[in-house]
């Protein structure tokens, strides 16, 4: 079977990360073997860029310098792990990719979504998923979730206002709706359980 590069993107707190796991282990226990990474970060060198992405306050970097951040950790991760993994016919799992930068940096932090993709051109040769699993959850629902997970506070990034982040739920509906042969809208609502079903639903035609 070919390999396949699948991301998950969506809001704080949709359950990325948890969902990210379960849908690993079903793939494995479908015979596959499974990569599971994240963004940013994945390589070694990237998880240098990660700390300094970050760390420290809202305003540590302009959109311009983070965007150019986000690239240069994307660029060694899709060199040094998505590529090979896919290439020797493993399923690579991605917590975010792309599309959270043109979501976030692109839209709602203004730099633009055609600046971010020329830099991911650049930066990974316009490496884009196979399929891309947008969980979506309702603003009250993901405030609970993140309270409930809450270990010392968000990110420098999760950190930011309500209205920052309304902007980046807005723009991801609208990548999805641009590209809806790679985006499968999924429901986060529910048990984890009934989550990571519809995950493997919107992959089936994939196996």
């Amino acid at each position: 079977m070919p390999g396949r590069f699948i991301s998950l993107e969506g809001g704080e707190g949709a359950g990325k990360s948890t969902q990210l796991k379960r849908l690993a282990e079903a793939l494995r226990a479908r015979g596959l073997e499974v990569v599971e990474t994240r963004e940013p970060g994945g390589s070694r060198g990237a998880e240098a860029i990660r700390a300094l992405l970050l760390q420290g306050e809202a305003d540590r970097w302009t959109a311009e310098a983070e965007a150019l951040l986000f690239a240069a950790a994307r660029a060694d991760h899709v060199a040094r792990t998505i590529r090979p993994a896919v290439k020797r016919g493993a399923w690579v799992l991605c917590d975010r990719f792309v599309d959270s930068s043109i979501a976030y940096q692109g839209h709602a932090g203004g730099l633009g979504e055609e600046a971010v993709r020329a830099l991911h051109q650049v930066g990974s040769h316009g490496l884009y998923p196979d399929r891309t699993l947008l969980l979506e959850l309702s603003v009250e629902a993901a405030a609970e979730r993140a309270r409930s997970r809450d270990t010392g506070g968000a990110d420098r990034i999760g950190g930011r206002d309500e209205a920052f982040h309304a902007g980046v739920a807005a723009a991801f509906r609208a990548l999805a709706a641009v590209e809806p042969e790679r985006f499968r809208i999924v429901d986060a609502g529910g048990s984890a359980e009934e989550v990571t079903a519809r995950l493997l639903d919107a992959l089936e035609d994939l196996q």
